[in-house]
């Protein structure tokens, strides 16, 4: 597909496919910034964990947050199976392409290195259709993560990176320069403004009080779900032990080894004795809420490394999950291993008074949405774009 230019004489169609509600609420600011640009129309395919009603079913919260969902790709949660995870992904990618020539799509956009991205990307690229990729150039190990991540880079026709060493980084892996566009990550744009106040807050969640409690939110990292319990249930006992009030967790997502984790946190929450409190699945306002008043986020979700900066709340990133990825001051990683997360927790809670950190955010400074909207709506979608040659 070809397109000059000064022959666009309708609004650029802009599909954002999306898995997680992670993912969805990084970009909010972004999809957004493109319903808001005269010559752009968005258009949300949803899938993976939004389908999920033991995750949540977030399709509620896209819609919720005013966007409409143009369509939906079933996929099949995989549990610890790999081979129906790539099963799966194959799926999706061929019920992607039909979807993207359903929808007219112009650019295809996504973010970061899960595998619905990736499927995303290899429909589109193949179906000749450009490709946009935010938050490119990262290292994060998660589990196939990385690797899924520079993939999609090579598939990706125009590049929106959030750091300098990430653009960097592309730029090694052989993309042009004049592809690359340095944008910050949309996660911190409008991030306090965006966080609910507390009082709005407290009758949402019922958290106790500010910064007495301990946000919880881990990700597995092995495709084991005995493993991941045995973990999960380790990290949990910890943080109740240090002292903290409570003890808020969020679901995991549905990575290969989430049920194991989702065990301990439910065993932990009905145990009478326990702090330990579950919300499957909190919008993005809530969930910034709660990052903000924490005393301290422990687990390994990016948000700990992106947003969390943003608040100066102390992070226990825990285990290499996130191993690679920039980080700031406020942001302490330590195995897996009882001895080095009980010392890291009882540092920052500080017999009760706990540790807080400047403001200051690696990611960018904002504004990022409002730029990503401007260069979706001026890339040339012409043959030298959508044609890609390795640069050296």
């Amino acid at each position: 597909m070809t397109i000059d230019n000064e022959q666009l004489t309708h609004p650029r169609t802009i599909t954002f496919v999306t898995g997680t509600r992670a993912e969805f609420g990084l970009m909010v600011p972004v999809l957004r910034a493109i319903q808001a640009h005269p010559r752009l129309r968005l258009q949300v395919v949803a899938t993976g964990m939004h389908l999920d009603r033991a995750h949540g079913r977030s399709i509620d919260s896209i819609r919720a947050a005013g966007f409409d969902v143009a369509a939906t790709i079933p996929w099949k949660p995989a549990g610890a199976d790999q081979t129906e995870l790539a099963r799966q992904t194959a799926l999706a990618s061929a019920k992607l392409a039909d979807t993207y020539a359903k929808l007219n799509s112009d650019i295809v956009l996504v973010v970061g290195d899960r595998v619905e991205a990736f499927a995303a990307a290899s429909a589109a690229h193949l179906s000749g259709r450009l490709v946009a990729h935010v938050h490119g150039g990262d290292r994060a190990l998660g589990q196939v993560d990385d690797a899924l991540r520079h993939a999609i880079t090579k598939l990706a026709h125009l590049h929106f990176p959030a750091t300098q060493d990430s653009a960097d980084r592309i730029a090694r892996l052989g993309e042009d320069a004049w592809r690359i566009k340095l944008v910050g990550s949309p996660g911190i744009d409008g991030i306090t403004r965006e966080a609910l106040p507390f009082d709005v807050l407290w009758p949402t969640t019922l958290v106790l009080c500010r910064r007495r409690y301990a946000l919880f939110l881990l990700h597995p990292t092995r495709a084991d779900d005995a493993a991941e319990y045995a973990r999960a249930r380790q990290l949990l006992r910890t943080c109740v032990a240090t002292g903290f009030e409570e003890v808020v967790c969020i679901y995991p997502n549905n990575d290969p080894g989430g049920a194991g984790i989702i065990r301990a946190i439910d065993e932990a929450e009905h145990d009478a004795r326990s702090s330990v409190r579950t919300v499957p699945n909190w919008g993005r306002p809530a969930f910034l809420g709660l990052l903000r008043d924490a005393a301290v986020l422990v687990g390994n979700s990016s948000s700990g490394i992106i947003e969390a900066a943003s608040f100066g709340t102390p992070v226990i990133d825990v285990g290499d999950r996130q191993k690679g990825r920039l980080r700031g001051e406020n942001v302490t990683t330590v195995p897996f291993r009882q001895s080095a997360i009980r010392a890291a927790l009882r540092k920052i809670w500080n017999g009760g008074s706990p540790l807080r950190y400047s403001r200051k955010n690696l990611y960018g400074k904002g504004g990022t949405g409002l730029a990503i909207a401007r260069h979706l709506a001026n890339v040339p979608m012409t043959e030298k774009w959508l044609r890609k040659l390795i640069a050296y």
